[in-house]
């Protein structure tokens, strides 16, 4: 897992794009797309062992960052909300305000689960103990990690939204209804190619902001930030009109459609919604 935790972003988000197409359950996105490259950006020779332990797959740790309001930045917050897959993690690295990081034994913390709609990837909330040692990560560091965690996880997204996608198309080929497949009514047809911009507009944002990561390009923020925005808002259409073109099958347990609808959802929403990427956006855009 060396290459994509600590390599280039783009080979990363080829290789998640991949995993969100088969909706892969495990620790990987917590671990080596967060924690990895978190864990090596605080440049700690204490931390080192940990590090290529989870580079190495031979343990698994996780990020806690999002606070008690929803925000994934930095915050003061004892209470860390939404950490992926805390119950695998054998650590876990808690993000505090002004970059202040603590990598903490799981076994040290308090999670509770939090019911999530895709059962796929757990969600828990965190309380870590207060104390332990603390490394000053260089916020201009952790603006980068932060940039390259939108990114990924906008490929992931992007993963999911080409697999429901290609779903639809193969049910709207193999659907017949008053003699004829319902992809030849204009409005699947119209569907479908608005799904098909959507998700081209997500690939080539997700492709552009990876690039601009692994340059440190003076645009990698706002890249970002599209990024994680283009693949939500591509997602939410698809998973709809998917939903929609599949009609009462795509409704039931029996048709996988359901557990990549709860991967898209859920993506949606991780590290920040779609709507709250765009306001950084704006923010970049009008400071």
């Amino acid at each position: 897992f060396a290459g994509l935790g600590t390599g280039d972003c783009t080979d990363l988000c080829l290789f998640l794009d991949e995993t969100g197409y088969v909706c892969a359950p495990g620790p990987f996105f917590a671990s080596v797309a967060l924690a990895a490259p978190l864990l090596a950006a605080l440049g700690d020779a204490r931390l080192d062992g940990v590090l290529d332990a989870v580079l190495a797959g031979e343990t698994v740790s996780t990020v806690a960052i999002a606070g008690t309001d929803g925000s994934w930045e930095p915050n003061s917050d004892t209470r860390k909300m939404f950490v992926p897959d805390a119950d695998l993690a054998r650590t876990i690295v808690i993000v505090d305000s002004g970059w202040s990081v603590r990598v903490v034994a799981r076994e040290e913390c308090t999670l509770r689960p939090i019911k999530a709609i895709d059962t796929s990837r757990r969600l828990f909330t965190v309380e870590a103990p207060t104390s332990g040692a603390l490394t000053k990560l260089d916020p201009a560091l952790g603006r980068a990690w932060l940039d390259r965690a939108h990114t990924a996880a906008a490929a992931e997204l992007v993963g999911t939204a080409r697999r429901l996608f290609d779903m639809a198309l193969g049910y709207a080929k193999e659907r017949v209804q008053f003699d004829r497949p319902i992809g030849s009514f204009q409005a699947i047809q119209h569907k479908l190619a608005d799904m098909s911009l959507a998700l081209q507009r997500a690939t080539a944002s997700v492709h552009y902001a990876a690039m601009t990561v692994d340059a440190a390009d003076s645009e990698r923020t706002r890249a970002a930030h599209s990024a994680k925005a283009a693949a939500g808002a591509a997602a939410h259409r698809i998973l709809k009109d998917a939903s929609q073109i599949h009609g009462g099958i795509g409704y039931t347990w029996e048709h996988d459609l359901h557990l990549y609808l709860r991967r898209a959802t859920l993506g949606e929403t991780q590290l920040g919604t779609t709507d709250w990427h765009q306001d950084r956006i704006a923010d970049l855009l009008f400071a």
